[in-house]
């Protein structure tokens, strides 16, 4: 399947020369490349890790931070898209995307993201600080080249050990205010490390012929539906521990606790549905989906709003 785009495509030579007519792609798709729902989440959890740090950082500086990890988080999704194009084209959830769609081409792709990241990797490092930087520098590395280039398409793992990428944020927003590192951004890495098992898990138990389809082994491809729902379950009683140890550990009140608490049950509740149930799966796991991200949100908000912007607002008013 070709992956030039229509309207792009290069013509024969002409009086020497080999002309190309511009591309048709528009702002929107590459708005698209960005993939603006997952650098939503990451800019959130970004900002939380940001909040809940300890020191002052000026509110310019906190912007351009956030900024700096969002077109990290962009470029990230642009070179994604780049690479996986041809097996983009062939699962029902990715189908449409600019590049399989023959509205960007593989090339643009790539040049896109390549730039906006030594953008955001060269301003976060000259104008916040170094390990910031390199943090996200790490993390673009991981994502593109650990997770989609390796891990992606050669083992069922691929999601428990690539999550590391979508976890690294809060990290980097608190390495951008104190320059250094600490048990409780470690925590918030963690938490949505032992997440992202059982989130993607449940999406490919109702995907699992799109993701056959398109060769990649995730783990219901590769092990089936019963190992699976196992493992979702193993990973479930994983995260929800680490969800609520912020409260016993003194990093969040007892707001953050019962939220914690209430909504851990409803995630073991689900998983523990996905689990029992037999034929069909998809609507537990839909369910199980659904629900993860709200989890994931209300844990995060709930720390922004009990830990996070009193400080952040002293901070920007002193």
């Amino acid at each position: 399947m070709s992956l030039i785009s229509e309207g792009a495509e290069l013509r024969g030579p002409i009086d020497g020369q080999v002309l190309a007519e511009p591309s048709l792609a528009t702002v929107g798709d590459y708005i698209a490349l960005l993939k603006p729902r997952v650098m939503s989440l990451v800019v959130f959890t970004a900002l939380v890790g940001l909040s809940v740090a300890p020191g002052s950082l000026h509110p310019v500086t906190a912007f351009t931070a956030l900024l700096c990890i969002a077109v990290g988080a962009g470029a990230s999704g642009a070179l994604n898209m780049w690479f996986d194009a041809d097996i983009d084209a062939l699962m029902t959830r990715t189908a449409r995307r600019p590049v399989p769609m023959g509205r960007v081409q593989p090339g643009e792709a790539l040049a896109f993201g390549l730039t906006l990241s030594c953008f955001a990797v060269v301003v976060l490092g000259l104008l916040v600080n170094v390990l910031a930087a390199a943090l996200l520098a790490f993390t673009i590395f991981f994502y593109v080249v650990v997770y989609t280039m390796w891990l992606k398409r050669s083992t069922p793992q691929n999601i428990v050990i690539g999550g590391a990428a979508g976890a690294f944020p809060p990290m980097i927003g608190w390495a951008a205010v104190t320059g250094s590192l600490s048990l409780e951004p470690i925590l918030l890495f963690a938490i949505i490390l032992m997440w992202t098992p059982p989130h993607f898990w449940a999406l490919a138990l109702y995907r699992t012929e799109d993701y056959a389809r398109a060769g990649i082994p995730m783990l219901p491809v590769v092990a089936g539906e019963v190992s699976t729902r196992r493992h979702i379950l193993l990973y479930t009683l994983i995260v929800v521990p680490l969800g609520i140890a912020p409260w016993p550990l003194g990093f969040a009140g007892v707001l953050y606790g019962a939220t914690a608490c209430v909504t851990g049950a409803i995630m073991v509740l689900l998983a523990w549905q996905v689990f029992r149930e037999r034929r069909p799966v998809e609507r537990a796991a839909r369910h199980l989906f659904a629900f993860s991200i709200l989890y994931l949100f209300l844990l995060f908000a709930v720390l922004l709003v009990e830990r996070g912007w009193g400080g952040l607002i002293a901070r920007i008013a002193a």
